[in-house]
């Protein structure tokens, strides 16, 4: 399959459902070779599957974006047996619906660690490889991002701290022509959405979200850097 991206890889995190599915389908769809990171083997096999189906490349990889040393070992997995990376997507999360009373330390440290050390340990260990490709970063944060939510400030605080990483890491970046930008979607049609806000109506698809990545990976200028934009439907 060819398209804007061929010859280079896409690693997307949480890549199993939702959002991360559809982000990685349109990736491929666009040439990418793609790295589907996530901790659900067999989910991942699954998503692979399609993509191959459609003529497309990808590799399942099993890996828990919240530890270092395994985020290390994938990452040279990945340099050692796919093309070279060009697109970097963290959209690996987790949602806690909660009192901030009633949350335990653990809980609070989980949320945390997979929306925000998830994103820091994964953008560092490309970084050599997107300022030598003039790579993109894609950061998926949230509404919860821009604003506060009742009952979820784990995970409101987490994705308000992606949106500081991602600004300054494209301050960072700048120079080396990697532009790092992130999503803030509203209520999208996912399990996570069912998770954190019971009841909810979603205005829009995974595929929504995916459009809007795809053309931050193929299509926007690299001085679209830092900005983060609100996909609320």
């Amino acid at each position: 399959m060819t398209g804007p991206l061929s010859g280079y890889t896409a690693v997307v995190t949480g890549a199993s459902r939702g959002i991360g599915r559809a982000i990685a389908m349109r990736l491929a769809e666009a040439g990418a070779e793609v790295a589907l990171w996530a901790r659900d083997a067999t989910a991942l096999r699954m998503v692979a599957s399609e993509i191959t189906a459609n003529r497309g490349k990808a590799r399942a990889i099993v890996v828990d974006v919240t530890d270092a040393d395994a985020v290390n070992r994938a990452s040279d997995l990945v340099r050692a047996t796919m093309p070279p990376v060009r697109t970097v997507v963290n959209n690996a999360g987790a949602v806690l619906r909660k009192s901030t009373e009633a949350m335990t330390d653990e809980e609070w440290r989980r949320v945390m660690a997979v929306n925000l050390d998830g994103t820091f340990f994964v953008t560092r260990a490309f970084i050599g490889d997107l300022e030598h490709n003039q790579g993109r970063v894609i950061n998926i944060s949230s509404i919860s991002g821009r604003e506060g939510t009742s009952l979820l400030a784990a995970y409101c605080a987490a994705k308000h701290g992606v949106i500081g990483l991602t600004r300054a890491l494209a301050e960072e970046l700048r120079a080396a022509k990697v532009s790092v930008n992130a999503i803030c979607p509203g209520s999208v049609d996912t399990q996570m959405l069912r998770e954190g806000l019971p009841g909810a109506r979603p205005d829009m698809s995974p595929d929504d979200i995916a459009k809007t990545a795809l053309f931050l990976a193929a299509n926007a200028p690299t001085a679209l850097t830092g900005a983060c934009i609100d996909v609320y439907g």
